[in-house]
């Protein structure tokens, strides 16, 4: 799976100059009518950086080349009947996506033949999705007023069968399971085998309110194998587990209000969380100490995404007509991407200083894929 060349890292001081000569390319998707016609809700580049994909609210999932600005060298993703909450890709297939969407429905494809490989009936309308760094997990959130997590294990066997007579059973995060058994159906080579999640329990079992624990994001680590996972709760606090156990080792007191998005650095020094109070706070890995708290945003923070180097992080906000891009060690501000709209999500470009951003009624946006050094 051949990537581009990282590009140089770039020093603070020279990093805003140099940004700054970047022009933006506009990707004008054909379904756009107008204002909010075609709201996209999820970005996300492929492993090699030369595929990016786009999920609307209109149920358009889209591939585009991002040098290519012209919809005819797009492909589009056609099954989803109801708006696309989160796309993935696969970290060791670059033309393997994942999506969940507002239809009940976690889809699986791949884009060079653009087909759906297979499809996972969720019962609720999904609402993230994640990939453990070596392909090996996917994690699927619900929609719900309670959270719910499917976990899907993939390997390599090329012969086999999976029961199926079954239907996908969530977990429940705020309720005692045991042996919860996760089934899913076969993907070409790849087989979606059962497996048992121990008892996990997001705060008292059987509390009512379960609101006060809806989950907004999980991730993995960047282990191979995967070993822990970070979860958003709603009452602003990081939950650190222990993957599959699901365990809780750690609790990381982020945000005043409900905790929105996650991020971990390409180096894995940092973990960076989002809330509804408008921060962005940023976690040394180690000690799971808060270094330092990035609070010139004003609304929610949607999303959040680390330059391929680590050295930059910026967040998606649903208010205010701008992107900050700040500097990650030592948190000063470094420059404004002015966009004239609120953001609903941001993406860099995993090899280069390259930034996809969404929100604008034209659509997607990247700076940097017009050409320049970055």
């Amino acid at each position: 799976m051949p990537s581009q060349p990282l590009r140089t890292p770039v020093s603070k001081d020279r990093f805003s100059p140099l940004f700054s000569t970047l022009k933006t390319q506009v990707y004008h998707d054909p379904s756009i009518r107008g204002p909010g016609s075609h709201t996209i809700r999820s970005i996300a580049w492929n492993p090699t950086g030369h595929l990016i994909a786009t999920g609307s609210a209109d149920k358009t999932l889209r591939i585009w080349n991002p040098e290519k600005n012209q919809v005819k060298n797009s492909t589009e993703l056609r099954g989803h009947t109801g708006g696309i909450e989160r796309v993935a890709w696969n970290p060791t297939k670059e033309a393997e996506l994942a999506s969940v969407s507002s239809d009940c429905t976690c889809k699986f494809w791949d884009v060079r033949n653009k087909t759906c490989l297979a499809t996972v009936q969720l019962g609720e309308p999904g609402f993230s999705v994640t990939w453990a760094a070596d392909g090996s997990f996917c994690l699927v959130g619900l929609k719900v007023s309670f959270s719910a997590i499917y976990v899907f294990r993939f390997t390599s066997l090329h012969s086999g069968t999976v029961p199926t007579d079954h239907p996908p059973v969530p977990f429940r995060s705020n309720l005692q399971y045991t042996s919860t058994m996760i089934m899913a159906k076969s993907i070409q080579n790849d087989v979606l085998l059962p497996i048992s999640l121990p008892d996990f329990t997001l705060g008292p079992p059987h509390r009512q309110d379960r609101q006060d624990h809806q989950i907004n994001q999980v991730i993995f680590s960047q282990a191979s194998p995967p070993r822990h996972i970070f979860l958003t709760t709603s009452d602003g606090s990081i939950k650190v587990c222990d993957f599959p156990s699901f365990n809780v080792l750690h609790t990381l007191y982020a945000h005043t209000s409900a905790a929105t998005s996650l991020q971990l650095s390409p180096t894995g020094k940092y973990l960076a969380t989002g809330g509804s109070d408008a921060l962005i706070a940023l976690f040394d890995t180690t000690d799971w100490i808060s270094q330092r708290t990035l609070s010139d945003y004003v609304g929610a923070i949607k999303g959040l995404s680390f330059s391929f180097d680590g050295s930059y992080i910026c967040g998606a906000c649903d208010e205010g007509h701008g992107i900050d891009i700040y500097h990650v060690e030592t948190g000063d501000l470094v420059h404004t991407v002015n966009t004239g709209y609120p953001v609903n999500c941001v993406a860099w470009h995993p090899c280069r200083y390259w930034l996809a951003w969404a929100g604008d009624p034209s659509g997607l946006k990247i700076v940097g894929a017009m050409g320049g050094q970055l």
